[in-house]
């Protein structure tokens, strides 16, 4: 029988479903170490095939028992990974080691160093990415991993040699032979809790079930560990009743530990001042859209501070902070016509994107093309709530889900009606049933100073270089 745990030695690792953002960054980061290691994924496709293949790390096309023969010392399984998997059922008859990613992130890569956690239902991303970038940038050395490319890196992690490292630690369950969420695997010195909504409706069964796994997670942290908070938001005031943690607020609430005023639209980016327990700190100027991401930054500059990081090292490390792929990332512009690449798929995070564009991109139209692919965006529980999240687009283009056989058919939703909503709304807005049909339309409809602001998850068939090409 194998063992759910990590051996003392290790010098192989295979890791099962290896193509995943965070699984394909644990794979190179053990290759780093000297490790020898493989890996297996279905539908194996650039650009992770190739970032991994480029780091060493080959991974084979599809789940067989053959790939876990040679016997690792070590089998990750990834969170998506069944246990009828073949090469599960393998590892288990020779009874190989095995753990989850986030057990083997724990063990390689946190080890007995400060571990700074970024939760929460937005924003993760982002924000982690600047708390690593300024660690960086004042010369901490951290070790990280993160969902997305920061580009200032050009990749999503680093081992590091300093005394922090910095995670996006996300609600979602572990493993199959784990259902805990993935970020209680963590000891935190200081974590940050951006925002409590309903997602990931294929595990959770309602906001009360997401709001139950932050309160686990809160209670579970160490009495002299400090949590950075968002302020407006009522889930997160509840969750925050009786914690005797040490608690800062961030946001724009009066009276909150760190809040900004004076925010302007300036050149590429926002300006702001710096508020600390009220008093005025410094002036702000960034090169990021969106008031969600002046929150973000505040979380980052509250975390940088907390570490004795000096204000005007903070300043100048965001004045560099070039951001995340795929989050507001500009694709390329044609015939005037500006691609946006963003993984906005919850409603307020389509709703917050579209918003955070729009004054930077005043002369044109804004038109949102929208692809529904994860687990939750694929089923109805937001079917009312999405048309007002484009309120702020000129014009919306919807994909037909391309996975919605994945949901049962009294949970799916509907694209069609989607657009017949926001028809209702006044807004003008097209169905669309695949990829290419999407491209053929807006060949013909965008015009120069236009924006294609394209929001998904997932690759959406190439669309971006697509389109930059067909324009």
């Amino acid at each position: 029988m194998s063992v759910n745990q990590i051996p003392a030695e290790v010098a192989s690792v295979h890791l099962i479903a290896a193509c995943g953002t965070a699984m394909g960054a644990l794979a190179c980061l053990l290759k780093e170490m000297g490790l020898l290691v493989t890996g297996s994924d279905r539908n194996v496709y650039p650009p992770m095939s190739t970032y991994l293949a480029d780091k060493g790390v080959m991974v084979a096309e599809g789940f067989d028992a053959a790939n876990v023969a040679y016997g690792p010392d070590l089998v990750v399984v990834g969170n998506a990974v069944k246990k009828d998997n073949p090469e599960v059922l393998k590892a288990f008859e020779m009874g190989l080691a095995y753990c989850s990613m986030p057990q083997a992130v724990n063990h390689f890569l946190v080890g007995s160093r400060q571990a700074i956690l970024v939760t929460g239902t937005h924003g993760k991303t982002t924000t982690a990415a600047m708390i690593a970038w300024l660690l960086h940038y004042a010369g901490y050395s951290p070790g990280f991993m993160i969902g997305g490319v920061l580009n200032n890196f050009g990749g999503n992690f680093q081992m590091g040699d300093g005394a922090c490292v910095v995670l996006e630690a996300d609600e979602y369950d572990t493993a199959f032979f784990d259902k805990q969420p993935k970020f209680m695997h963590y000891d935190p010195a200081i974590a940050v809790l951006t925002s409590v909504e309903f997602d990931h409706a294929d595990i959770f069964r309602d906001l009360a079930h997401v709001q139950g796994v932050f309160e686990d997670f809160l209670a579970a942290m160490a009495g002299d560990s400090r949590l950075i908070a968002y302020d407006d938001d009522v889930r997160i005031d509840e969750l925050l009743n009786g914690k005797t943690i040490a608690i800062e607020r961030y946001g724009s609430q009066y009276g909150s530990d760190w809040r900004a005023a004076g925010i302007s639209v300036d050149g590429p980016g926002l300006g702001f001042d710096l508020l600390h327990a009220g008093r005025f700190v410094v002036r702000f100027i960034t090169r990021f859209a969106g008031i969600h991401n002046l929150h973000n930054a505040l979380a980052a500059i509250a975390v940088a501070h907390g570490l004795a990081i000096p204000f005007d090292v903070i300043m100048q490390g965001l004045k560099r902070f070039e951001g995340v792929r795929r989050r507001q990332e500009v694709r390329g512009v044609k015939n005037g016509i500006t691609v946006i690449d963003d993984f906005a798929h919850h409603p307020t995070a389509v709703r917050e994107t579209i918003a955070a564009l729009r004054p930077f991109y005043p002369e044109g139209r804004m038109i949102a093309v929208f692809e529904p692919r994860t687990n939750t965006s694929m089923r109805k529980v937001f079917q009312d709530v999405y048309p007002s999240a484009f309120d702020a687009a000129d014009l919306v283009c919807i994909r037909k889900p391309p996975l919605l056989s994945k949901i049962p058919a009294g949970d799916q939703f509907s694209s069609e009606q989607l657009v017949a909503d926001l028809c209702n709304r006044g807004k003008t807005a097209h169905y669309f049933r695949d990829t290419d049909a999407i491209i053929d339309f807006l060949v013909q409809t965008a015009a120069p100073g236009d924006v294609l602001l394209v929001m998904s998850n997932g690759g959406f068939d190439n669309i971006h270089d697509r389109l930059l090409e067909a324009l």
